[in-house]
């Protein structure tokens, strides 16, 4: 600087949003400034418009695109794990393009939806989430309280996620292109289970052997001769295959119970080869993942544009599985007049989910995951020649199915069953069209008056196509099958808002919004069904001949709303907001259709208080508050007041319909009433900045289809049957641990306590009701079991003992599970104690790396996984794995233990009891990514103004209490039997121009 004084001492430097700072003048200056927050104040997005942070009432969380860029997700709601607090995300579908089952502060009913509602630019979203590419997406906010959501009434009555795309952001034209190529593969190994083929056949030998000495009262003999005749054939828990050869006149198993060492591993039969295949290794590979996303976009004085396109090829982890999507974005608006703004935001989608059949049915036998996993690994996958050759059949490779036609063996696991062969024979697609539109206007007649014109439309139009081959398997029984069906979804919403916003006297602001929010939604499906296929190739059904089955069905679904809101702040320091919504829902009758919902909430700048000017280390600090209500009516069926029929009759002639569905004219809201209070801080010139909330929860009236006995002639009805209360505290926190011009390191913690009490019931449950497992109790958690308690092993039988009661009601310890199944128990409360997240970035000199992370501690959860694992060799189980657990069994000289004996003949070895109930807490390593940005002296040179290459990986590892257990799949039950998780290893380039 050539204008400063010579007798200047100190230079004061300001800039607008920024704190001004006073230096003493010096040769060589170097100055880093600070953003103002009592300057620029950070805008949330919320319902029906935006605030700014500061004088924003209610509770939100909000994850930036910087954190959705980081992951590599088919489906954006998988990138909300562990970054929100009072955000729980459960997964029990890992199925590229999956959306993931997103709980906001718990859940608030016991039968009605759970699901928040998405609003994408404004209008509420019923579409696809997996139709958003989430590189579009500018930020993502979390709306937990009723002063944040009431204004959405029943759709938002489960929390908001409010859903931010992009826009251009400077004058001149930008152009971005990011590409990523990637590896998926297992993230969730199974559990411990044998591998050993010796070793496994030893304990089924063990458990037959047992079930001679233990049950049919045979001699050590006859007992050996029992196991070695029934071992290999399919029943009585024997394995229906025989891989072993042994000499003529010799057995498999000798006196010692130990295996012949003359058997060789391998049979033949004289046309087929039997040995065992490592079904995990055929069924489950690594596959590719590429990504490619393209925009451009920019500003001006008047117009706003951003125009996208997005490729994404997610190939999963199995054969026939995968997801591949098209997607295109134009956004823009534009200021006609003074008085007149227009915008649009218009979207396509085309996705190709490959999405087998039955890989979520856990006792399927078409389950990849289930068989790949449960399966005893003495199975052939292959159909093999006399000479040990794979057979093959015009080029394929054929599957043993286990169903004595394949081969002449009967396969005592899952027989007439084969997923490796299904998988890649079979083809099961979902094809979506996807169009979604927004466009809105805003007027401007006089100065602080806005009427804003706002429509959203979303078109989903989904054809399925499944094709059952007819080389092998259950379908080529029917000589191939054909599926198709079609379905067209349509959702159309209309805003009109007006709001004025006035100051008065420079102290009072007021703000005053009224509107009208109509939404209809309509569905509809026809489907088509044949089999005996010409061409074995074609799924369409006009190439079947036989069987040929066709119908449809349509549902609607419509609401109206109509809102008020006044928002009012003093000095911008005190604030006070309250908000009104009459809400009108189809679902219910029209005497029932009504309801009225509402919220009040304030806000303290404490920060602003004189008592704490002095205070310079605390930037800001806010206490709020808010209480309100809102109704919930996702019962499920779009016709709840209302019995519904079957149609029958022939000849043109109607008969009297089948009751399908019992309504209740009855019906109506489920109403939740949320309060919420607690501190949101900045300290330390802005480094620590986070939030304390207190919430509470209440659902009333709710929601419940209620068991009927069958004299009724039907088995359930819905009803409003009582109220539930969820309540908690959240904490979010995050630091700036160095933060300059060269380096910055931040790091982010987040935490939530819930807690889950069923308040009231129906009167006629009498304070209690038990549906199979789960058992809902006045003053009690809702997420409790309902199990008969195992009481350990008998040291002197090894047989599993269950507590019962005698006569006189006093327990007692018995074998007989069929007693004890009279005398079940509450367990106590499973639901985690905390859950949340936490992570790390850190940026020098170009060079970024960050580091995410989800937990959970303090519940229990039901493994059914391992419980399959632990049986006692049944013919139930016959054929499945066993956990390596399965080694402490009882035998005479291990009688000190709680693990029962092999028994082919005990029913009761593994029956279901709080015997497996496991810890639930876990840590997940969800994303890790490293990058480099070149400086940007090197890339100007190329017209290149910003050149990122970086590594990420995500889903990259779980610690749980047990190996294989996945306690993110729900709060009660996890299983091995669903398509597991994947992790995704990528690299790649961004480039600006």
């Amino acid at each position: 600087m050539t204008n400063v004084p010579s007798s200047a001492k100190t230079l004061v430097v300001s800039f607008v949003g920024m704190k001004a700072q006073e230096i003493g003048v010096k040769p060589n200056l170097r100055l880093v400034l600070e953003p103002d927050n009592q300057m620029i104040d950070e805008v949330v997005v919320v319902a029906y418009g935006t605030a700014k942070k500061a004088a924003f009432t209610g509770s939100a969380g909000v994850v930036k695109t910087e954190q959705i860029e980081k992951r590599q997700v088919s489906d954006v709601t998988n990138a909300l794990a562990g970054a929100v607090a009072g955000v729980q995300i459960q997964s029990a579908n890992g199925q590229p393009g999956t959306s993931a089952t997103v709980k906001i502060r718990g859940v608030g009913s016991i039968n009605a939806k759970s699901d928040p509602l998405y609003v994408v630019d404004g209008i509420p979203y019923d579409g696809d989430i997996s139709s958003i590419n989430s590189q579009d997406i500018e930020s993502m906010t979390v709306l937990k309280d009723a002063a944040s959501t009431a204004l959405y009434g029943a759709r938002g009555a489960n929390g908001v996620i409010m859903i931010t795309t992009k826009k251009g952001k400077s004058g001149k034209a930008s152009i971005n292109f990011d590409a990523k190529w990637g590896v998926n593969s297992r993230m969730i190994k199974n559990y411990d289970v044998m591998t050993d083929v010796t070793d496994y056949m030893d304990h089924a030998y063990q458990a037959l052997y047992n079930a001679g000495i233990y049950n049919l009262g045979y001699d050590a003999a006859k007992s050996n001769s029992y196991a070695n005749t029934w071992l290999p054939i399919n029943s009585k828990g024997g394995l229906g295959c025989q891989i072993f050869t042994v000499p003529d006149g010799e057995s498999l198993y000798g006196l010692d119970g130990k295996m012949n060492p003359n058997a060789k591993l391998g049979y033949t039969d004289g046309s087929y080869y039997y040995t065992p295949d490592n079904w995990a290794n055929e069924i489950f590979s690594n596959k590719g993942r590429q990504e490619y996303n393209l925009n451009v976009s920019g500003s001006s004085e008047k117009a706003n544009y951003y125009v996208s396109f997005g490729y994404l090829d997610d190939q999963g982890i199995i054969d026939g599985s995968g997801f591949t999507r098209y997607s295109t974005r134009a956004k823009g608006d534009y200021q006609v007049k003074e008085w007149l703004k227009v915008g649009a935001n218009l979207s396509y989608t085309y996705s190709n989910s490959r999405y087998p059949g039955d890989q979520t049915a856990t006792a399927s036998s078409g389950n990849a995951f289930l068989m790949a996993n449960m399966i005893a690994p003495v199975y052939p996958l292959y159909v093999r020649n006399a000479d040990g050759s794979i057979k093959m059949n015009g080029g394929r490779k054929v599957y043993d199915y286990g169903d004595g036609v394949s081969t002449k063996f009967s396969r005592s696991f899952m027989a007439i069953s084969n997923p490796a062969g299904d998988l890649i024979y079979n083809k099961d697609e979902y094809l979506h069209d996807i169009v979604n539109a927004n466009w809105y206007a805003d007027f401007t007649p006089i100065e602080g008056l806005t009427v804003t014109a706002r429509y959203g439309m979303n078109l989903d139009s989904q054809r399925y196509n499944l094709l059952g081959n007819a080389y092998s398997g259950q379908s080529a029984s029917y000589g191939g099958t054909a599926y198709q069906g079609h379905s067209r979804t349509w959702g159309f919403d209309q805003q009109y808002i007006a709001t004025y916003q006035k100051t008065f006297n420079d102290d009072h602001n007021l703000d005053v919004m009224i509107g009208y929010d109509g939404y209809k939604w309509n569905e509809e499906v026809v489907e088509a069904s044949g089999q005996n296929l010409y061409n074995p190739e074609n799924f369409h059904v006009n190439n079947a001949i036989d069987q040929l089955i066709g119908y449809g069905y349509g549902n609607s679904y419509a609401t109206e709303g109509y809102i008020a809101r006044v928002n009012y702040d003093y000095q911008n320091t005190y604030y006070v907001s309250a908000s009104f919504r009459r809400d009108g829902s189809s679902r219910f009758h029209p005497d029932h259709r009504w309801g009225n919902f509402w919220s009040a909430s304030a806000a303290w700048i404490l920060s602003k208080e004189s008592f704490l000017e002095d205070v310079k280390w605390i930037d800001l600090l806010k206490f709020k508050a808010s209480f309100g209500q809102q109704g919930n009516d996702m019962i499920g069926n779009y016709y709840a007041y209302i019995d519904q029929f079957k149609m029958t009759g022939a000849n043109g002639i109607f008969s009297d319909g089948a009751l399908d569905y019992k309504g209740n004219p009855d019906l109506t809201w489920e109403t939740s009433t949320s309060f919420n209070t607690g501190f949101d801080f900045s300290m330390f010139n802005n480094r620590f900045n986070g939030s304390i909330e207190y919430f509470l929860r209440q659902s009333s009236d709710m929601l419940y289809y209620k068991p009927v006995g069958p004299i009724s002639g039907y088995q359930e009805i819905p009803m409003n049957v009582g109220a539930m209360r969820n309540s908690g505290l959240e904490l979010d926190f995050s630091y700036a641990i160095i933060k300059n011009k060269d380096i910055s390191w931040d790091v982010n913690l987040n935490a939530s306590f819930i807690k889950n009490e069923i308040i009231e019931l129906h009167p006629d449950l009498n304070g209690e009701l038990i549906n199979d497992t789960r058992i809902y109790t006045e003053g009690e958690s809702m997420y409790r079991m309902y199990l008969v308690k195992y009481a350990g092993v008998d040291p002197e039988t090894g047989m599993a003992l269950y507590w019962a009661k005698d006569k006189d009601g006093n327990p007692i310890k018995t074998s007989d599970y069929s007693s004890a199944v009279n005398y079940k128990e509450a367990t106590d409360d499973l639901l985690p104690t905390v859950y949340g997240g936490f992570g790390t970035s850190l940026s020098l000199y170009g060079f970024d790396a960050s580091v995410q992370l989800s937990y959970q501690l303090g519940g229990k959860i039901y493994d059914s996984g391992y419980a399959r694992f632990m049986h006692g060799g049944a013919a139930t189980y016959a054929g499945t794995n066993w956990h390596k657990d399965i080694y402490n069994a009882w035998t005479e000289t291990n009688k000190n233990t709680d693990v029962p004996r092999l028994d082919a003949e005990d029913k009761y070895a593994s029956s279901q009891s709080d015997r497996w109930l496991t810890k639930s807490n876990y840590l997940s390593l969800n994303n890790i990514t490293i990058g480099y940005t070149l400086p940007k002296s090197l890339t100007t040179k190329f017209l290149v103004d910003r050149l990122r290459v970086y590594f990420a990986a995500d889903n990259v590892a779980l610690l749980s209490a047990r190996k294989g257990l996945d306690p993110r799949q729900s709060y009660t039950s996890a299983t091995t039997a669903l398509y597991t998780p994947i992790r995704t290893v990528s690299g790649g380039i961004s480039v600006t121009f």
